[in-house]
């Protein structure tokens, strides 16, 4: 998938949309790859640093994803918004700092048309980063 593909399947435009391709998916995980991190115009930095924090992002993009790819969500992006984290672990300080490529995992545990629980993962090579479950309630409008 191009970025410009991703960028229509999710609510995110531009700069914002974090994410450059697809390794894989299908009807209840998927795995995405981004080099944003190490971009100087990631909109997520603050004085010139991308906090590990903002894997979250990456990783909510990513269930965004999977949500318009598995059709979950309809035909047209629809906003998803993050209600809950649970058992969030961050093994680092940064992610402009990590070298290589990031991996980001999402793997839905439950959901209905109105909310999904997904367990999220991102990994810059074997080096785990971030990691937890996020809880999305879908827009109805």
């Amino acid at each position: 998938m191009t970025r410009a593909e991703i960028a229509a399947l999710i609510p995110h435009a531009g700069a914002m949309c974090l994410l450059d391709g697809v390794l894989n998916w299908d009807a209840t995980k998927i795995s995405c790859v981004s080099r944003t991190h190490r971009d100087a115009d990631n909109p997520l930095r603050c004085d010139g640093r991308l906090p590990a924090m903002c894997g979250i992002e990456y990783a909510a993009q990513a269930m965004a994803l999977h949500g318009g790819l598995s059709g979950m969500v309809g035909g047209r992006p629809r906003a998803g918004y993050l209600v809950a984290l649970r058992e969030v672990v961050c093994r680092h300080s940064r992610l402009d700092l990590c070298d290589g490529d990031l991996s980001i995992d999402a793997a839905q545990l439950m959901g209905d048309q109105g909310r999904v629980i997904y367990e999220f993962s991102v990994r810059a090579g074997e080096i785990d980063l971030v990691s937890g479950r996020a809880t999305v309630v879908l827009d109805a409008g």
